[in-house]
């Protein structure tokens, strides 16, 4: 079983959570260009390394977290609330 913190409930299985994505500063609605959406919406950098992630505990307290984890060993750094501490 592979337990994810989470800065509401404590360690819990996996299995609570959803991947949401790579998280990445949103470009401004009024501002932006077609380009600037397609590579927010669309390009992501997929790193073998540390990524900075964004995971909805679905099964738990239903909060968004953001999440400092390694791609390739699962380790995980740093996860605060996306809402308080996190958001960009």
């Amino acid at each position: 079983m592979v337990l994810l913190p989470c800065p509401h409930c404590g360690p819990r299985d996996a299995a609570e959570f959803g991947y949401v994505g790579e998280r990445a500063a949103r470009p401004d609605p009024g501002a932006a260009t077609p380009q600037q959406w397609r590579g927010y919406l669309y390009l992501r950098r997929n790193p073998a390394g540390w990524a900075d992630e964004l995971w909805l505990h679905r099964a738990g307290c239903g909060r968004y977290l953001a999440m400092s984890r390694h791609t390739v060993t699962g380790d995980i750094r740093a996860v605060r609330d996306a809402a308080t501490g996190g958001a960009d």
